[in-house]
């Protein structure tokens, strides 16, 4: 017997398209419009093309392309956008006009159709992640550039004036080609207008009147009435823009029937999930929920998950919640719970990292705290992100802009006062961190001047042989004493530090000496006692020092070892290179800094710098 042939059976590329399909059919938007779709082999299209769509009302979907269902999704709304924004219309394309000749519409001028469809193709980008639907590694950087530009024509005329090569494989559906078929040939309407924008007319106040619908409580065949935290949510939506934002990107989820979640007392947020759980049964009021929600969308649009760096995880929590409630009470957002609440009046106006070092202090008391979940349970559950992520996850960017947004519309339109510290938090979100090694970098500039160089006779150039008749100067740099520019750098050397963790710190070190002609480098090497290798050049740091020691880690005897020595200035800074697994009391009357690995945490309040290097 033959194999039996199984031609019914759906490829896993395949079926990934069929549930983009299916979120496509079941958004309140793009589910009503009605636009035909045709699932095509690879050899209709090509092989990495996954869409396109015909001036005809056809979008031809490639069932052979993998492409996630989120990321069909994207693709089949911006084919059905290309459709319902009239983009194949004669009257909306450049270079047309209408003529009253003979009652014909004539297409005049010239124009490209390429670099039309690519101003389309921007234009549906932005719709498409204005209303956040599906998935799309498009640069929102790349969009920001056609800001100014409020329409396709604007789009296309900012194209054609800045000479923009075409480019379709960043914001089409269709790789390297163009995803519009028809382009060349514009279509006229002679009696009435496409009925694609009509229907998608229809289809844009029918989801408007859906989410009135539900924002006023209405119910609906497909909706239950709404509990009393769903209330406070829709609270926050309707009327607090600062945190609206963010209150439309996280779920309510209660706790009743859940025993993964009954250790829940009142609240908590998890980021990573976009999910807020609620514990019914706290019994709180309308607006003591506004409080407990505005406190942990807060906790996720302040991104308190990913700043802990190497903190404890349940005192970090602690030392956040009294910045929050303390920001809350003056905003006056809702009634302050009676349980599961931190406030101080006296921690007004300081940051979350000093009330952490202020609860360090005192370990076993700062332990006895609560949070909204419960005594020695923090309210942040974090269990989905690393220290270690490079990139931050689509919700951290969603919870950073919504919190920027909200902020500019809440401060324009009056809605309300804002503590000073909150400002300046969300502010801070929009700036990338500042590298270590730049910051390190900015440390040696404050005791390294630049070193200025100026003209001499006394030693003449090296082109003055080319030309003896011409007295040429030579540039120079300043005499100065052996030991006036220096620093010194104490490198634990024990079992805790890698090789790779000392030649990295090491390295930078080093590069930046040199660059800050720097011409010795004091170093003493350090495990569980001190051995000095004396002066050092630069660029014999990072490569031929033999590194000594290997044992414990007490620094102490290091910096008395500096401190004490005649040949090291009294003024003369330390850059001390650790894990941060030393001594609790290490004494340093020298300005110092350290430079210590990225989520590691010294474990004692530091009076100098402390750089954090990956």
């Amino acid at each position: 017997m033959g194999k039996k042939k199984n031609e019914n059976k759906i490829s896993k590329n395949e079926q990934q398209l069929l549930d983009g399909l299916t979120l496509v059919k079941g958004h309140p938007l793009f589910g009503h419009i009605d636009i035909r779709t045709e699932i095509v082999q690879k050899s209709r299209l090509g092989k990495n093309i996954p869409a396109k769509v015909s001036s005809s009302g056809i979008v031809y979907l490639n069932k052979d392309c993998d492409r996630q269902p989120k990321e069909w999704a994207y693709i089949i709304a911006h084919c059905m956008l290309h459709l319902s924004f009239g983009h194949f219309d004669a009257e909306r394309m450049p270079g047309y006009r209408q003529q009253i000749t003979e009652k014909q519409q004539k297409w005049v001028n010239k124009y490209d159709p390429d670099l039309w469809n690519m101003a389309c193709d921007i234009f549906i980008s932005r719709f498409l992640a204005d209303v956040k639907f599906g998935k799309s590694d498009i640069d929102t950087a790349k969009l920001a550039v056609y800001g100014s530009a409020s329409t396709e024509l604007k789009i296309y005329e900012y194209l054609v004036n800045n000479n923009i090569p075409v480019k379709f494989d960043t914001f089409g559906t269709a790789g390297e080609y163009p995803d519009m078929i028809g382009t060349d040939s514009p279509l006229t309407y002679r009696y009435g207008k496409n009925s694609y924008i009509t229907e998608f007319a229809y289809a844009l106040a029918y989801s408007v009147r859906s989410v009135i619908d539900r924002a006023a409580d209405k119910p609906t065949s497909y909706s239950k009435p709404k509990s009393i935290m769903q209330k406070a949510a829709d609270w926050f939506i309707n009327h607090y823009p600062l945190l609206g934002g963010l209150a439309t990107g996280f779920k309510i989820i209660e706790t009743t029937g859940k025993t993964e979640l009954n250790d829940i007392e009142i609240a908590a947020v998890d980021v990573t999930v976009g999910e807020i759980y609620v514990n019914p049964a706290a019994g709180l009021t309308l607006e003591e929920w506004k409080f407990v929600l505005a406190h942990e969308y807060l906790h996720a649009g302040l991104q308190h998950h990913a700043r802990r760096n190497g903190r404890d995880p349940y005192l970090w929590n602690i030392a956040c919640d009294f910045v929050i409630n303390g920001w809350l009470h003056e905003m006056q957002i809702g009634i302050m719970p009676q349980n599961g609440l931190m406030y101080d009046e006296t921690l007004r106006n300081i940051s979350a990292e000093e009330i952490y070092d202020r609860l360090m202090e005192n370990i076993r008391q700062s332990l006895k705290l609560g949070t909204f979940r419960g005594y020695g349970k923090g309210d942040i559950i974090d269990k989905g992100w690393t220290p270690d992520s490079n990139k931050p996850t689509t919700l951290d960017d969603f919870c950073k802009s919504a919190l920027r947004s909200g902020l500019e519309y809440h401060t324009s339109t009056d809605r309300g006062f804002i503590p000073v510290g909150l400002i300046e938090e969300i502010k801070a979100l929009s700036m990338p961190p500042v590298p270590w090694d730049v910051e390190l970098a900015k440390w040696f500039d404050t005791w390294f001047m630049p070193v200025e160089k100026y003209r001499t006779y006394a030693r003449p150039s090296r082109r003055q042989s080319s030309t003896p008749d011409i007295p040429r100067p030579s540039w120079v740099r300043p005499e100065m004493p052996e030991y006036s520019r220096t620093y010194a750098v104490i490198i634990d050397t024990s079992g805790s530090m890698s090789p790779e963790m000392i030649g990295k710190a090491l390295g930078a070190t080093a590069s930046y000496s040199v660059a800050k002609d720097v011409s010795l480098v004091r170093v003493v090497f350090c495990d569980a006692q001190a051995y000095d290798a004396g002066y050092i050049a630069p660029e014999d740091i990072a490569g031929r020092v033999m590194v000594k020691g290997r044992g414990g880690t007490i620094l102490q005897p290091a910096v008395d070892l500096l401190e004490n020595a005649k040949d090291f200035p009294k003024s003369g800074p330390i850059l001390i290179i650790t894990d941060a697994e030393i001594e609790h009391n290490l004494k340093i009357h020298h300005e110092h800094a350290f430079l210590i690995p990225e989520g590691a945490r010294l474990p004692f309040r530091p009076r100098g710098k402390v750089f954090y290097f990956k």
